[in-house]
């Protein structure tokens, strides 16, 4: 709510002599901070865990209409789980967001376009591609929020690891996928280049993202050298790498 520092001069007004009141200025920019909730908060926080709260948020929506391909009813019923856990952990972040001050959906505001954009680029055709989204495409966001949550404060640190942490969804996913192949082995070439497609789209997203929000690019840029850099994304392939492996998909 914009505030008025005194009862005669509005924020922005005229004052004698010509010309606006420096003082009203000031005033008038920090009332607009004040309705973000952001002023005097660490940006790179409020980023990382506005882009994480705004994931989860379409992981749920995503999981939950996925749950309608699932082909029986205990995999619709795990699906829906996944989404319950997703929802869970969205709430938990605009908690968080909450008591540092800073309004959730402000927080969130600068990611709908990327992430919106992304998803809807990689909508999944089918009930198995929608599990390797959700365990490939996913997976390789939280790899990179993880490497860069070592940069942030104990608490919001404990909170991005406790979030992003497998609560046994993968296992499922595994179970299904390769059980898929084995009845039917030519699905497998399918799905290895739809986990392709998505590890380039999330790439692309991040890029994007990047370039847009200077305290993540600083989160990053913080972790040292251009060689700890690399090994940072070096990592987070050879995982992706290993996930594929696990599926019984070649990367």
């Amino acid at each position: 709510m914009k505030h008025v520092t005194d009862s005669t001069v509005l924020p922005g007004a005229q004052v004698a002599g010509g010309g606006p009141d420096p003082a009203a200025q000031v005033a008038d920019v920090d009332a607009t901070q004040r309705q973000a909730g952001l002023e005097g908060a660490d940006q790179a926080v409020v980023d990382l865990l506005g882009l994480i709260a705004y994931g989860e948020l379409t992981a749920f929506e995503r999981l939950a209409t996925d749950a309608r391909m699932a082909p029986t009813l205990t995999d619709k019923i795990a699906l829906a789980a996944m989404a319950a856990a997703e929802f869970a952990h969205f709430e938990a972040i605009s908690r968080a967001l909450a008591g540092r001050g800073i309004d959730p959906e402000a927080a969130m505001a600068p990611f709908i376009g990327p992430l919106t954009a992304f998803h809807g680029g990689t909508a999944p055709a089918d009930w198995l591609e929608s599990l390797v989204k959700a365990y490939v495409g996913d997976s390789i966001a939280a790899d990179f929020y993880r490497a860069i949550a070592h940069r942030l404060d104990d608490d919001a640190r404990a909170l991005v690891l406790d979030v992003l942490a497998d609560t046994g969804h993968a296992a499922f996913v595994v179970d299904r996928v390769r059980a898929a192949i084995v009845a039917n082995p030519v699905v497998a070439g399918r799905l290895a280049l739809w986990a392709r497609r998505l590890v380039g789209e999330a790439l692309n997203q991040a890029k994007q993202v990047a370039v847009e929000r200077d305290a993540l690019t600083g989160l990053l840029v913080g972790v040292g050298d251009l060689e700890a850099v690399a090994a940072i994304f070096d990592s987070i392939m050879k995982a992706h790498t290993d996930r594929m492996a696990a599926l019984g998909l070649s990367a």
